[in-house]
């Protein structure tokens, strides 16, 4: 019987002070104090042998954090925390760290920071895994769970239409939401937490107009979406299908599912 992704992450997370404390050998750190710890993570405040501060993460492997250093390493520290070293078989990196660190959705302006970031993101998309792939998965798993059928089908309408009509394939952060963007010194604001792939631009826009941290209305979702689309020159109507492909997909691992199928419902309410 193969265990549950739920009983994997349990038993490593079980394990995981052992593989901090390795970590901070490996590195010669100070361990400080953890931040919350994420679903499938755990970042700890740590610091270096000269006493920079840093964050150390490791996490439990899967495939949307697969290639996450490669990402931070493609930015090189434009707009994106840095990578200050990795360690692949334990799947740790230690990174830059964000001070003060509040979330971006705390801004005065939130979308304007996302306006002046995201052209700095779109880097070369080489190497990474494709979207169009991504969206094979969700088609053949993630969206033979949901029960509504209207939300379903239309997820498979916007995934068969979008996947294959892509524009130019650049890096995208596809979890690029109010809280995955922290205040700092080096810059006003920097990215963390990427879930790489590499698509279009139009998709890196998703999880913006769904960050309910920025506001859960249909008249915020909108501003949201109609805003990007109009500063950042892209297509609407394929931000809104990607936006709504997406949700629907990720619906199921959710803890805000029934927020997020909310905003889908505005969207769709627009298509």
């Amino acid at each position: 019987m193969v265990d549950s992704p739920h009983a994997e992450i349990a038993r490593w997370r079980a394990n995981v002070a052992d593989l901090v404390t390795d970590c901070c050998k490996e590195w010669g750190l100070h361990l400080g104090e953890p931040y919350v710890p994420g679903v499938c993570g755990h970042v700890v405040r740590v610091e270096l042998p000269d006493a920079t501060p840093a964050v150390l993460k490791v996490w439990w492997p899967h495939r949307e954090a697969d290639q996450e250093a490669d990402a931070l390493e493609r930015w090189d520290g434009d707009g994106a925390v840095r990578v200050l070293a990795r360690d692949d078989e334990r799947n740790a990196v230690l990174l830059e760290r964000c001070e003060p660190g509040a979330f971006l959705s705390t801004a005065e302006d939130p979308i304007g920071v996302f306006v002046d970031l995201l052209p700095r993101l779109w880097k070369s998309g080489d190497g990474f895994r494709p979207l169009a792939e991504e969206a094979e998965f969700w088609i053949e798993h993630e969206l033979q769970d949901v029960a509504d059928a209207r939300l379903k089908d239309a997820a498979l309408h916007y995934l068969a239409e979008l996947a294959p009509s892509q524009g130019e394939q650049v890096l995208l952060h596809q979890d690029l939401h109010g809280e995955n963007v922290l205040s700092a010194q080096r810059e006003p604001w920097l990215v963390i937490d990427p879930k790489p792939l590499a698509g279009e631009r139009e998709f890196s826009v998703a999880p913006i107009v769904r960050s309910f941290e920025l506001g859960h209305s249909k008249r915020d979702a909108l501003y949201r979406l109609d805003r990007l689309c109009a500063d950042l020159v892209l297509d609407r109507d394929r931000v809104l299908g990607w936006t709504v492909a997406q949700t629907v997909a990720w619906s199921g691992g959710s803890d805000y599912i029934d927020t997020h199928i909310e905003t889908v419902q505005w969207l769709l309410e627009e298509a």
